[in-house]
This record gives structure tokens, sequence and C-alpha cells, in this order.
């Protein structure tokens, strides 16, 4: 070899290892309300989500990923901390703007990193739409937006779109990732899909999401006609040996197959998933494009579950059941994720946070609650956790839910759930025999040596997560 050939090889390994060296862009797609089994990656017999599966097949697709709390505000605080919602404060869905400005969060560790990073959609915790710390670029939805010619607050000013709310998100992300740039960034892009389009009557009250407020992008107004809605089980029937949900309330209807999620609100939430799944389409070759997409670490989730009718529920996601706490977690980033995996340990929420901080190279503080998933991608997993802590604050939004805040914790098997402002109605499940949570096993004789060692593990959980970091 030459003395040319060499410095060539020479300068290519030097600029193979600076490359390599560089943490990764990150891409943070999260939509609101998206249930885990909605994805065709999940299974789903004809929701077409082509772009959320290749994720999958490329990266990640992790089979038991959770929401500590199911319910917007607070998930999404635990997203971007890595706190349970009592250590961060975010509770419920009440006015929250003022506390959001003071949470600590992973894209203020990024930015102190060296990363360029942008907000992008629904802040949600409170309807203050101003720019929060941590992010350089700024594109917010006033409180929950409108579903057509959203108004926007970019960079602090007040800017009126026009189209579809999902669209113009979607082009604000695009513009923020073709941007020419020499950090690594961070996106992270809210959408306000799949929520409904609420309206607040006279009377202060909001409209039923049960209804057809589910609003489609014109172009997916008939996507499945004609398609068979999947339920589960435990659909459409009244609720068994559930004494929370039994309750008699003022004049609402007792539980059962007239108070579940409809068909067509079921196949609104369905078309809306079609146009978040093209944006994802549309930024991934954008990042293809840039020569960046194999340099970009792409997760997409949700804030929490919903209820498509199990135990004659619809709106009221708060609640603790499979339905409402489990999310889809999908993570794609070659040389760090092997494509196709299953991951089957339980990531929640409040692991994002520490796992973004550790590929960036960024500060993390060990008092976080949330756990790098770095390892669980490395096959170093073998003490990951074996349990958690699902929490609800109660509160006047929903009547169904009001008094009905909780501490419950779920474990590889078993799920607790002890209710803090109702006596004698708390309940137990056998996840693994009872996959629906339809035989609530709380005065099962057999199940009383789980029942305790249940208890005595959530106090646990609550005593040592009890401190604010």
């Amino acid at each position: 070899m030459n003395k040319l050939a060499a410095l060539l090889c020479l300068a290519a390994s030097w600029s193979a290892a600076a490359e390599k060296s560089q943490p990764p862009n990150i891409v943070v797609v999260l939509v609101d309300d998206l249930r885990w089994d909605d994805l065709g990656c999940a299974g789903h017999p004809f929701s077409q989500t082509p772009h959320m599966d290749r994720v999958a097949r490329e990266g990640a697709r992790f089979l038991n990923a959770f929401a500590t709390t199911p319910l917007c505000s607070p998930s999404r605080a635990c997203l971007l901390t890595g706190l349970y919602a009592h250590a961060h404060g975010i509770t419920d869905n009440t006015e929250r703007g003022a506390q959001s400005h003071k949470l600590a969060t992973f894209p203020q560790a990024l930015q102190r990193a060296g990363y360029e990073t942008a907000y992008v959609g629904k802040w949600h915790m409170g309807n203050d739409d101003s720019p929060r710390h941590g992010f350089d670029h700024w594109v917010c939805l006033k409180g929950q937006g409108s579903t057509f010619d959203p108004e926007l607050n970019i960079n602090g000013s007040a800017s009126k779109s026009v189209g579809y709310v999902t669209d113009v998100l979607h082009e604000q992300a695009l513009a923020f990732l073709r941007q020419p740039r020499a950090k690594p960034f961070l996106l992270y892009f809210a959408h306000k899909a799949l929520h409904p389009e609420t309206v607040q009557r006279a009377d202060g009250s909001l409209s039923d999401p049960n209804a057809s407020n589910f609003i489609p992008a014109a172009r997916h107004q008939n996507l499945y006609a004609g398609e068979k809605i999947p339920r589960r089980l435990n659909a459409l029937q009244a609720p068994r040996n559930k004494p929370a949900l039994q309750r008699r309330i003022a004049d609402l209807p007792s539980l059962g197959p007239g108070t579940g999620s409809s068909d067509e609100s079921i196949l609104g939430r369905l078309r809306m998933l079609a146009a978040v799944d093209e944006s994802l389409g549309g930024l991934l070759r954008a990042l293809e494009q840039s020569g960046e997409l194999e340099r970009t670490l792409v997760v997409v989730t949700s804030d929490h579950g919903y209820f498509y009718g199990e135990h004659g529920l619809s709106v009221e996601r708060r609640l603790a059941y499979e339905e409402s706490i489990r999310i889809p977690l999908l993570m794609r980033l070659p040389g760090v994720i092997q494509p196709g995996s299953e991951p089957a340990q339980m990531a929640l929420t409040l692991d994002i946070a520490p796992t973004l901080m550790e590929l960036a190279g960024a500060a993390s503080d060990s008092s976080l609650h949330g756990r790098s998933l770095l390892p669980v991608f490395k096959k170093e997993a073998a003490d990951w956790r074996g349990e958690f802590l699902i929490e609800y604050f109660t509160d006047k939004v929903f009547p169904r839910v009001h008094q009905m805040g909780y501490q419950a914790i779920r474990d590889t098997r078993w799920k607790f759930i002890r209710y803090t402002s109702l006596q004698g109605m708390d309940e137990l499940y056998d996840i693994e025999t009872d996959p629906f949570e339809m035989n609530n096993r709380i005065n099962d004789p057999q199940a009383a040596a789980e029942l305790q060692r249940l208890k005595t593990a959530l106090d646990r959980l609550v005593k040592n997560t009890a401190a604010n970091p």
C-alpha cells in the first residue's frame, strides 16, 4: 500500500470512529390515547400502520410497556421527567401550566449536553402554550388544539395555521428535521390525535367523546368501511364483582353493553391513526434523504391506553385495568437495537427519560424512578424490575371516576388495586390465568398469601418513591 492510500485509509477510520462516537439524533413520536393493540405489528386484523410496523420490524417492539398514571397530563410529565406522578406533582388534567414550567426534564439535560432540541404538538399540562425550558424550537397547540386550522405558538408568537391538525403539526416537524445543523438533535413530536374534538357546553360540561367526535382527515373518512371491530372477551358487558365500578352515581346509567365505546368511535380513532402513521413515514423519509436515519433513535409511544367497551367502559381510561395502562413502545436505532426484537421486560413511561439521557451522554440523576432500557437491548437485564406502581389521583372531571383515586401494583403475574377514597372495594387479579380481569379474587382464601405479599410490596414501592428528588 502506497503512502497516499495509507493516509486515506487512516482518515476514513478516524472519520468512522468520530461518527460512531457521536451521540444519536432522537425523534420521539407521542400519540395521544393510542392503545397498544391498535397497530398492525401488534396483530390488529385491519389497522394499517406500515410505518410504525417498520419501526418495530427494524427495531424493537416492547411486549409489556405501561403507563404508570393512565391520564394525559400526569403521564406526559412522567415521560419527560422519569418520575412517578406523586413526585413530579402533575397529578391531574386541571390547569398545570405554571407547575409544568418548573419540571426538570430530559430535553433540558440533552440541551446542556449539546443537543439542538425542538417540541412540536400538544403540551397538555394546562392551557399555557408558551415555550418551556429545554427546547430551542417551540411549536405548540393552544390547549387541546382544534382539529382544523389550529392556532400555534411558534417560539412565543401566535400563528394561525390552515389544514387538518395532524398534517399541520407534521409540516412543522418536517421543517425542523430538514434544517442543516452541526449538532445532534432531539425532536419531541406530541400529536393531538387520537384525542376527540371535545367541546365545552354552556354548563361547563364536555361533549361526549364516545360520540362522533373522532374526526379523521378527509382522505381517511371512509377507510375501513365495513370492517368488523375486534373486541376483547371483557368488552360490552357489565362488570362483575367490581364494587367501585358498580356504584350508583347520580343519573349515570349502570355500566354494560350500552355504555361501552361504539364501533363508529373506534373506527374514527383508527382513521385518525392513519394520518399519524403517514406522518411517521414522512419523517422517516426525511431522515433517509438527509442521511441521518441510521444515526437516529426513533421512538413511538403513547401516554396511556383507552377502553373499547371493556367492563362497559369508554372514556374512563384513568383506571388501572390492562386496556388503560398498556401502551405501545417501539424503538429503532441500528447498531444498538436488534431488528425484530420483542423484549418481554416491563418497560414504563418512566424509562424514556433515563434511556435517552444515557444514549445522549447527558448527565443523569440517579434518583429518577425510571431505568435506562439499554441493558435490555444489550441482553444485560438479568436483574430487571419485577413490579411497578400505578397511581391515579381523583378529580371531578368525569363523574364515573370521581373518588376513585388508587394506588396499585402490577408484577409479572398479579395486580392489586387499592382504592384510596373507597372502602371495601379493592381488587386483585391473576393476570396469567385471567388476562381480561374478569375475576376479582380479593376475597378468595386461596389468593390470601398473594394478596398480603402484594400489599407489602405496594407499601414498599410507595415508601421508596415518596421523596421528591
